[in-house]
């Protein structure tokens, strides 16, 4: 495994970290969003630091190889990226579509007045980005059964 993976497991960590520490220090109204930052970098970066030590230690170092040569042919395979290429077009278009029906819909419902704080706007945005992932991993599946 690279160091670069080590160093951005140590940044990710040192970020959750700071952020978790102006949680602490700071009063304000961003103290819960800086706690769900703190998460966000201390979790994945010793999950990082974790799998980098897993993955160097001497006797995992060959089984690190053979993954890496899976992955890498994978990667090449030239149907797999067929499919991923019609799958990224079809949660393109998809996402377009989601997006001009949630425009119109936030139009008419500040022209009415019954949007007055962003809440509504934060949950759509997360539920939009979880149906992209999830569409996403649909679609691929559905296109490699087809082909």
């Amino acid at each position: 495994m690279k160091k670069s993976n080590l160093v951005v497991g140590i940044l990710y960590t040192l970020a959750g970290i700071a952020f978790f520490i102006a949680a602490l220090l700071t009063h304000t109204p961003l103290e819960g969003l800086f706690c769900g930052f703190a998460g966000a970098g201390i979790g994945p970066g010793i999950l990082i630091i974790a799998k980098y030590c897993y993955w160097t230690s001497p006797k995992n170092q060959q089984r690190y190889q053979e993954k890496l040569e899976q992955e890498r042919i994978e990667l090449q395979d030239e149907l797999m990226e067929k499919v991923r290429g019609k799958t990224a077009q079809y949660v393109y278009v998809l996402g377009l579509c989601v997006s001009s029906v949630a425009i119109l819909l936030f139009a008419v419902l500040d022209a009415l007045q019954i949007i007055q704080s962003g809440e509504l706007l934060i949950l759509y945005l997360g539920l939009y980005m979880i149906l992209q992932l999830i569409s996403g991993q649909i679609i691929f599946r559905h296109l490699m059964k087809k082909y």
